[in-house]
């Protein structure tokens, strides 16, 4: 039995910290904020996206950066051993679209309740309002913890578990990233990544709230297709945010940072645009006296139609019957390709999780163990690891967690 010391009791340091006191470990978990799972209980609008249902290879395709590291992981603690483990506990879970699991009761309290009961039936003793400044290595090997207010802890082993720098407020402030290169490790630039982006065009700031579903999204650089999606979207007073923005926002990040990107809405795309101009025919021949505003009107939300209508250049006004057959395609064209300039990414307070960290060069895969320093530890966003929206980024939260706790000497 040894004694380890695990710093942050978010997702992965409390999972880590009730796998490591099964193991028979005697376990002290360090969290400088008043209580738990800060960050957690904010995942999936507090409903807690807790992993994806979907098969153990299925997994890496939705990880950014580095998926070949996370093999043991995740063949290790699968998407299934999470829910199993979690139903045990008496959490009884639900798989949506997407294959995106969630509690029944739809509260991520009853997730970090859960962990936090079954770190009490285990022993681990949690130390509240209690932040690590360094960690202490001696002789090549991790020895413990020093704390901001001069105590020193000792431990056989440390997990470090401090998260990203997103969403500051909830204590992640990058502590992480300076105890790795205080003891010579290699941090790759930490970057806001699931973050809405920024949009050049005054217009798509008048359409803020508005929020659009089962929507087509293409992101071009120049002539070059980078992304392409179909989801849920909003429009915001800087830009554009939701689901399909998001993921949108980990595949096209680095691009961002040198240049601008041509977006393109898909506002009907279960029509073709044969089908779309039909449509729009049909409802031209069923008011050929009214003004174009006031036919166009039933295809499109009430804050969209306006700002449509004067992309088109087609006066609202005009009678529908003086409107051209090549003025009615060009609108049907604008509708399948409804066009905004993407000028970069929002920032960490708004970003779900941060692409970069602690290289993963520095670390075993096989054991999330630091090559530089023995019986030292890391885990979940800490690392150089990211993933797109559906309960992959606590995946990997869950899975290095348990493989760290596995390997504990």
């Amino acid at each position: 039995m040894s004694k380890v010391i695990i710093i942050g009791g978010g997702a992965a340091g409390m999972m880590a910290a009730v796998h490591a006191a099964r193991n028979g470990h005697q376990v002290h978990l360090l969290e400088k904020n008043e209580k738990l799972g800060k960050k957690l209980y904010i995942t999936g609008k507090g409903r807690c996206n807790l992993t994806n249902a979907c098969e153990t290879e299925e997994l890496f395709p939705a990880v950014m950066r580095n998926p070949k590291f996370l093999y043991s992981a995740f063949y290790s603690y699968t998407s299934q051993d999470v829910m199993d483990f979690f139903t045990e506990l008496g959490v009884p879970l639900k798989t949506e679209r997407g294959n995106r699991v969630f509690p029944v009761s739809d509260h991520s309290s009853d997730i970090i309740r859960a962990l936090e009961k079954e770190m009490r039936r285990q022993g681990v003793t949690v130390l509240l309002r209690t932040e690590a400044a360094h960690i202490i290595a001696k002789d090549g090997q991790a020895a413990g913890v020093m704390l901001s207010d001069g105590t020193r802890m000792e431990a056989d082993a440390v997990i470090t578990a401090t998260g990203g720098v997103s969403y500051p407020a909830t204590g992640s402030t990058g502590d992480g990233y300076r105890f790795a290169e205080e003891l010579g490790m290699k941090v790759v630039t930490p970057r806001p990544s699931l973050v809405p982006m920024k949009v050049k065009e005054e217009y798509v700031m008048r359409m803020q709230g508005l929020s659009l579903r089962n929507t087509g999204l293409q992101l071009r650089d120049g002539k070059k297709k980078v992304y392409e999606d179909f989801g849920e979207m909003m429009f915001t007073h800087f830009g554009v945010t939701g689901p399909m923005i998001l993921s949108a926002s980990a595949h096209v990040g680095h691009l961002l940072e040198s240049r601008e990107l041509q977006a393109y809405l898909d506002l009907k795309p279960a029509l073709s645009l044969e089908q779309l101009d039909a449509r729009i025919l049909r409802e031209f021949e069923g008011g050929q006296n009214r003004q174009f505003k006031n036919v166009i009107s039933v295809l499109f939300p009430n804050s969209l139609t306006p700002v449509i209508i004067e992309l088109s250049g087609i006066s609202p006004e005009k009678p529908v019957h003086e409107i051209s057959r090549e003025e009615r395609r060009s609108f049907a064209q604008l509708t399948k390709a409804f066009p905004f300039t993407v000028t970069g990414l929002g920032e960490f307070r708004e970003a779900i999780i941060t692409k970069g960290g602690v290289s993963v060069k520095e670390i075993q895969p096989g054991t999330m163990e630091s090559r530089k320093v023995k019986n030292l530890y890391f885990i979940g966003e800490v690392l150089d690891l990211d993933a797109v929206t559906g309960g992959f980024n606590l995946q990997i939260a869950w899975s290095t967690a348990y493989l760290a706790a596995s390997s504990l000497k």
